[in-house]
């Protein structure tokens, strides 16, 4: 479970993310995370995960909660994929050698294992940070246009072992594509001017969210 309490954040240029929300995101449900872009949706996920603060307010967490899924941006540049995955094993508490063979499956990376992760191209980090998010079993995943990354393949098998997660967790799912949401979720928040709504209906978001992309 996530709940946030009377969260706010300002960027240094003016942007607003937040203004003063409060909101639970319920455990053991997807719920879909609506916006425009630039509304501020991946810096609230980025709160909700704890790598970025709020100005005011509090994020409160419950069980274990996911880094933004295919988030690569920790990783250790002069490591290698490999080396990364063992560090990431001992600090969840999670047997080092099976995530591994997990993250070598996965992303496909295989050869690319034992190289410096300084050498990857984003698609590779993409591809190994996705791959650790599934290994470890979380709670509550925090997913951000996961599956738009890699080929056409490498995307349908990201959905599919995102899907089967999801039916053992819950879930905050940013994605501008409705059919892959429809998907995933039951239920909708929207995210605009730095207010949240949510909706118990996944339909009710959807609608609500492209009412106000029109005006």
């Amino acid at each position: 479970m996530i709940a946030l309490e009377r969260v706010s954040k300002r960027f240094a240029g003016g942007a607003v993310v937040a203004r003063d929300l409060s909101a639970v995101f319920p455990a053991g449900r997807a719920t879909a995370l609506l916006g425009r872009n630039g509304a501020g949706k991946s810096s609230l996920l980025a709160m909700i995960a704890g790598t970025l603060r709020p100005d005011t307010g509090r994020v409160l967490r419950r069980g274990r909660v996911s880094w933004p899924v295919g988030f690569a941006g920790a990783f250790h540049p002069d490591l290698t994929g490999a080396q990364n995955t063992r560090f990431v094993a001992r600090i969840h508490g999670v047997d080092s050698r099976a995530l591994l063979d997990f993250v070598r499956e996965v992303s496909g990376l295989e050869d690319a294992m034992r190289q410096p992760v300084r050498r990857y191209s984003s698609g590779m980090r993409a591809r190994l940070g996705f791959a650790l998010s599934m290994g470890i079993p979380f709670d509550m995943y925090l997913v951000d246009e996961v599956t738009a990354v890699g080929d056409a393949a490498f995307r349908r098998q990201s959905a599919a072992l995102l899907k089967a997660r999801l039916g053992q967790a819950g879930a905050i799912v940013v994605n501008h594509a409705p059919a892959q949401l429809r998907g995933l979720c039951s239920a909708g928040a929207v995210l605009e001017d730095g207010k949240l709504r949510m909706f118990d209906d996944l339909e009710a978001a959807i609608a609500a969210y492209e009412a106000g992309s029109r005006v």
